[in-house]
């Protein structure tokens, strides 16, 4: 059951499934959600991060597509995907090529309900997730966890290879601790052995 401040009867909504017997995925706007429900939310982020989930996380969660899984009135499963830029350099053998700024969706504060983990659930937020970027967006990114590795490439991401930098206030610096967890879903074509560089951003900027 989707509670109605949520989602039903609300215009502009839209329902991902359900998909062999899991509950559906509703994709609502933050501008969508109720204050209510943005409370739910951050409970359950900081439920599922053990305290470990910042100001600047819950700034980074905002101002995107957010992908919500209700059961029985209760929020057990939440992502969202946020619009920003990242530049691309290939790295030909003859030299880099001219960087690509390319449109991205960027997946932030996946959670699922202590209790519902391991039953599908944070997989059907995933394909949602990934069905915006296939239709919005020029790639998909996101940072995982050591946790997360196995759990994104099993559901088609891929891990770039290659390395990665921040646009930051003071210049273009490397980021080489991001470098293994960083996942790229493409639209368009790209090297995973190139550099990736992301814009600037408070708090983690991967």
């Amino acid at each position: 059951m989707t509670p109605a401040h949520t989602s039903q009867n609300q215009p502009g909504v839209m329902r991902e499934g359900p998909v062999e017997g899991l509950p559906a995925v509703d994709l609502l706007h933050t501008w969508q959600l109720s204050k209510e429900t943005l409370f739910t939310i951050r409970r359950l982020l900081e439920e599922t991060f053990d305290g470990q989930f910042s100001e600047e996380d819950w700034d980074h969660t905002l101002g995107g597509v957010h992908a919500l899984v209700w059961e029985d009135g209760q929020l057990i499963g939440h992502g969202s995907l946020v619009q920003r830029r990242l530049i691309h350099t290939w790295r030909a053998a003859g030299g880099p090529t001219e960087p690509l700024a390319l449109r991205t969706g960027y997946l932030e504060a996946m959670a699922v309900r202590a209790d519902r983990r391991r039953q599908g659930i944070g997989g059907a937020i995933i394909r949602a997730l990934g069905d915006v970027v296939q239709g919005a967006y020029a790639l998909g990114a996101l940072s995982a966890s050591d946790d997360g590795l196995r759990f994104y490439a099993a559901h088609g991401w891929q891990r770039w290879q290659g390395r990665t930098f921040a646009l930051t206030p003071f210049g273009v610096e490397r980021t080489q601790e991001e470098d293994a967890g960083i996942f790229v879903l493409p639209v368009v074509e790209v090297d995973l052995f190139g550099d990736l560089t992301c814009d600037w951003r408070d708090g983690d900027v991967w």
